[in-house]
């Protein structure tokens, strides 16, 4: 199986429509092979990078100036998604293959504990108070909810089909699940572990993301090429921008003034700003990108390329890539935080989700 037929295959077990959703060549292309080129000097960061075909999770310092992997941390089998805890002290890392989550301790760069949940679990976030872990399983409809005292499942939480992203809102109260298959945003009361709504979207939505004033919410949709736009307070969808081809990864930058959407069929990242809702401007990055995160200052956006074996880091000042970094096998999930490669410190302020 090549690694463009394996990341048709895992979009076909989230949308079951795999004929339709990928057809051949659509993220084929010669890979990219690059080599790691330094990074302009910043305030230090962090990125992690789960890595699907090495099972591992690249570790980036961007705050030597080098933008080098500076560890490779194993965990289980088919790593997708990757989170961090707001005080940068676990990573999270879901294991698609082996139905487990990996928590990694941050200074020292081990797992130190796993955790079963349901099938196939694809993404992952923490919540804003550091408390509880939410776990969407695609493969099972639910997610699950992990303690991140004690390391255990308390809770599972029956949503829609194909569950894919999922995001916190900033007071953490609720929890936005996207559901693939059915085309919805699930509505979760955290409190409570209810569903208490169903956000009819576009066609696959697979991540999803929370402006920082917490009211309006973006879904990238799959397979209808496009973005929805959702007023949360209303809970309906309020407009559609039209994207690259199969958006996935999804990003807000801290000031909440533009959208990052990553395009897995058209090897590009679409900006939108959020006060005209329109795509502004497109960026060519590596062969089928899924992952994004933004740096915590707003500086940078990081696009794993699934087909490339690299991280593309775009300049949000002028909307260009100006490095790329060579990292593991297969790249999906991307999360980054504040720090150095000896210690992190500060919040992941945008919630990675992936594709």
């Amino acid at each position: 199986m090549t690694r463009s037929q394996d990341l048709a295959r895992r979009a076909a077990v989230v949308l079951c429509v795999t004929a339709a959703l990928m057809g051949p060549g659509n993220l084929a292309g010669a890979s990219v092979g690059t080599t790691a080129v330094g990074l302009s000097p910043r305030p230090g960061a962090l990125v992690y990078i789960a890595n699907l075909h090495s099972d591992t999770v690249s570790v980036v310092d961007t705050g030597t100036g080098t933008g080098m992997v500076v560890d490779s941390v194993p965990v289980g089998d088919g790593p997708d998604s990757v989170a961090v805890s707001p005080d940068g002290s676990r990573v999270y890392v879901t294991n698609s293959a082996s139905d487990t989550v990996s928590v990694i301790d941050a200074r020292t760069r081990t797992v130190i504990a796993t955790v079963a949940v349901g099938d196939e679990p694809s993404r992952v976030t923490v919540s804003p108070d550091n408390r509880n872990v939410y776990v969407a399983n695609v493969g099972s409809d639910n997610v699950s909810v992990i303690s991140t005292r004690t390391r255990a499942v308390t809770d599972t939480i029956a949503v829609g089909d194909a569950p894919l992203g999922v995001a916190v809102a900033p007071d953490g109260c609720t929890l936005y699940v996207a559901n693939a298959a059915s085309g919805t945003v699930s509505v979760v009361r955290t409190a409570t572990g209810t569903v208490t709504d169903s956000i009819p979207v576009g066609g696959g939505p697979t991540a999803l993301v929370l402006t920082p004033d917490g009211r309006h919410m973006y879904v990238s949709n799959l397979t209808s090429d496009d973005v929805s736009v959702v007023d949360v307070h209303g809970g309906t969808e309020t407009d559609r921008i039209p994207v690259g081809d199969q958006p996935a990864g999804i990003g807000v930058l801290p000031d909440g003034r533009q959208v990052y959407v990553a395009n897995i069929g058209s090897d590009d990242v679409s900006v939108i700003s959020t006060r005209g809702r329109a795509v502004t401007e497109t960026v060519a990055v590596g062969d089928g990108p899924n992952g994004l995160a933004v740096s915590p200052d707003g500086s940078l956006v990081y696009v794993s390329n699934f087909d490339s074996d690299t991280l593309s880091v775009i300049d949000t000042s002028t909307a260009r890539v100006t490095n790329t970094v060579t990292v593991g096998d297969g790249p999906t999930g991307v999360a980054a935080v504040q720090g150095k490669a000896d210690t992190a410190r500060g919040p992941n302020t945008a919630p990675v989700q992936l594709a």
